[in-house]
């Protein structure tokens, strides 16, 4: 009798699990997703054209391969992406190009230089604006191209 009271249990408990639905928790906004140039960095003492004159920094997301991409204003970057939620690392090791840039090392060093200590996001003005933020403090800011 106990065995099959246990068996009609196992078999609703599998009967169940089979047949939920599964929902897959999104692991990031979608909105991040696609190219965005910066048009702010926090710290560095040099107003931001002079650390720029030539060309602005962008990075681009792609969510589905988990994948950074961008330019340093010199360089280009590549790495690994870690997102969840509103929470992102750029600690991993990233595949930089090495071109001498002489008017925008300084520039250079400082965006390769905060993208570490970043530690979350937020999109805002309907899409249009990215925040990384290193806990409480706005870094950098970026406008979708």
């Amino acid at each position: 009798m106990i065995k099959k009271i246990l068996t009609f249990i196992f078999l609703g408990i599998l009967f169940t699990s089979c047949t939920a639905s599964k929902t897959q928790k999104a692991n990031s906004d979608p909105t991040l997703e696609g190219t965005w140039e910066l048009n702010y960095i926090n710290g560095p003492g040099i107003a931001f054209d002079g650390l720029y004159p030539d060309k602005k920094p962008t990075i681009n997301f792609e969510l589905k391969e988990n994948r950074v991409s961008g330019n340093n204003s010199c360089n280009s970057f590549t790495g690994k992406l870690s997102v969840n939620e509103h929470k992102i690392d750029f600690t991993q090791p990233m595949a930089v190009t090495k071109m001498m840039c002489m008017d925008n090392s300084r520039g250079e060093q400082v965006f390769m230089g905060t993208l570490p200590k970043i530690t979350s996001y937020d999109i805002t003005d309907d899409g249009k604006t990215l925040h990384f933020i290193s806990g409480d403090i706005a870094m950098m800011r970026f406008t979708k191209k």
